[in-house]
């Protein structure tokens, strides 16, 4: 922890390393923890959505058209319940199911 103008900074707490200020509202004190409750939940569900996607290209890339089409239902599954939450959009989801779907039968 560094000492800055008297506010202690925690770098591992904080994300960004600007100086933290108190919240003077009792909202905004509420507001901080619940942006840091769900900050905490969308890195979850941003790492569930890469490491989907990182299995997906393993499988494509292994030429594993019978292991692909059985993960195919749990990607798309996967790839929709991120989208509805809107960590990613809708067509973004959209476009990838259909890519690596079209992949897969490439193989």
């Amino acid at each position: 922890m560094s000492k800055i103008d008297n506010y202690f900074v925690d770098r591992h707490y904080l994300s960004s390393y600007t100086i933290a200020r108190m919240a003077n509202l009792k909202s905004a004190i509420k507001s901080v923890r619940k942006i840091k409750r769900q900050t905490a939940v969308n890195r979850i569900r941003k790492s569930r959505f890469r490491n989907v996607v990182k299995k997906m290209n393993y499988l494509i890339d292994k030429k594993n058209k019978k292991e692909a089409l059985i993960f195919l239902p749990k990607f798309n599954s996967e790839i929709m319940k991120i989208a509805k939450t809107g960590l990613i959009k809708k067509h973004n989801a959209s476009r990838n199911v259909s890519r690596f779907t079209k992949k897969i039968n490439s193989l």
